[in-house]
């Protein structure tokens, strides 16, 4: 997906963090549940269904992954690698890997990263919502 095809201003890269968040009706959540163009990536899909089988929410599971495949950016090898030096820039902070990938993704489509981790708050391109 390039840039030309991402959409407008309300276009997020929502992480693993925000997806659950709107799973499960987090009230500061709710306003970007609507009226927002989601993207985000396999990684944080797999991450999202993970957590909620690990809450025996295999249903909810199974619904989000189908929702949200169509939702899914493709991550590019420039992405790998412009995450694997945002890791190391931040390597004192505890990112994870799927979250540098969310962030570089976010960056090379010219949106927001959207998450409530406390990791990222203070970081350019982020919408930090808690």
């Amino acid at each position: 997906m390039n840039p030309e095809q991402v959409g407008n201003d309300h276009t997020l890269l929502y992480d693993t963090y925000a997806l659950y968040a709107l799973a499960v009706g987090e009230p500061n959540y709710l306003p970007y549940a609507s009226n927002h163009r989601i993207l985000t990536t396999i990684m944080n899909v797999y991450e999202l269904y993970y957590t909620l089988l690990k809450e025996d929410q295999l249903a909810l599971a199974e619904e989000l992954f189908s929702r949200l495949l169509s939702a899914c950016v493709e991550l590019e090898p420039e992405m790998i690698k412009q995450a694997a030096h945002f890791r190391y820039q931040f390597r004192k902070k505890k990112l994870s890997d799927v979250d540098c990938l969310g962030y570089a993704a976010a960056l090379q489509l010219h949106v927001p990263f959207l998450t409530g981790d406390k990791e990222f708050s203070g970081i350019a391109n982020v919408k930090f919502v808690k």
